[in-house]
This record gives structure tokens, C-alpha cells and sequence, in this order.
């Protein structure tokens, strides 16, 4: 695999940390923010996975690192597999053009970066 120029588990790390002071200055703010992610991506009619699979799609349209690193790795946990997560990306490239698809090899990279981290402590 081709070394990706983000390095997604650093960067969620980082936004973790810099969300943390965000939870103690405005924590009903957070609080909020949390419980509204908790309730869109229960499973409904449509599942958790599907749920993420549309965030990863909404961050490489919003251009989005950090939500792409966060939406790569709860997919990895749902046990998404590679091609579920390219064809979401295909449809995420034909509905947003070349921007898309610059964030969509951003996507596959994070991803990856989470899968084999996964795998790694599970052999």
C-alpha cells in the first residue's frame, strides 16, 4: 500500500484531544452533539453500517479529514468490508465529481490505515 499523507489514527487522536476541551468549556453543547451522532446511526430501518456508509460518503463530499478518519474506523468496527466501502465511494465520485473523488482516495486510505491496525491486534 502507498503511504497515505494523512495519517488517520494521529489525526483522530488529534481531534480527540482538541474536542476534549471543547466537552469542558460547552458540555451541554457536546453532550448534544454526541447524543444526536448516538441516535442517527442506531440501527433502524436502515442499519449502523449503512448509517456509516453514508457519513463516509457525506464526509469525502463535505472535504471533511478528521469525519472521514472517524467514519472510516466505526466502519472497519462494524466489520464493513473494502468493497462496500469503494462502491459507496464510486456513487460518492458520480454524484460529486473530482473533488469527490480526490477525498475518496483520502477514504480508501483511511480505511486501510484502520483495517490493518484492526487485524494487526487481532493476529
Amino acid at each position: 500500500m502507498n503511504e497515505p499523507t494523512t495519517k488517520y489514527n494521529t489525526l483522530t487522536q488529534t481531534i480527540t484531544a482538541g474536542l476534549s476541551q471543547l466537552r469542558a468549556s460547552t458540555p451541554e453543547v457536546m453532550k448534544s452533539f454526541s447524543d444526536l451522532g448516538r441516535a442517527a446511526t442506531a440501527n433502524g430501518a436502515l442499519d449502523a453500517k449503512t448509517k456509516e456508509l453514508i457519513a463516509l460518503a457525506l464526509s469525502v463530499a463535505a472535504r471533511c479529514d478528521p469525519c472521514i478518519g472517524f467514519h472510516a474506523k466505526a466502519l472497519v468496527k462494524l466489520g464493513a468490508t473494502r468493497q462496500e466501502v469503494d462502491e459507496t465511494l464510486g456513487v460518492t465520485t458520480y454524484m460529486g465529481g473530482g473533488p469527490s473523488l480526490m477525498y475518496a482516495a483520502n477514504a480508501v486510505a483511511a480505511f486501510d490505515e484502520f483495517a490493518e491496525a484492526a487485524a494487526s491486534r487481532s493476529a
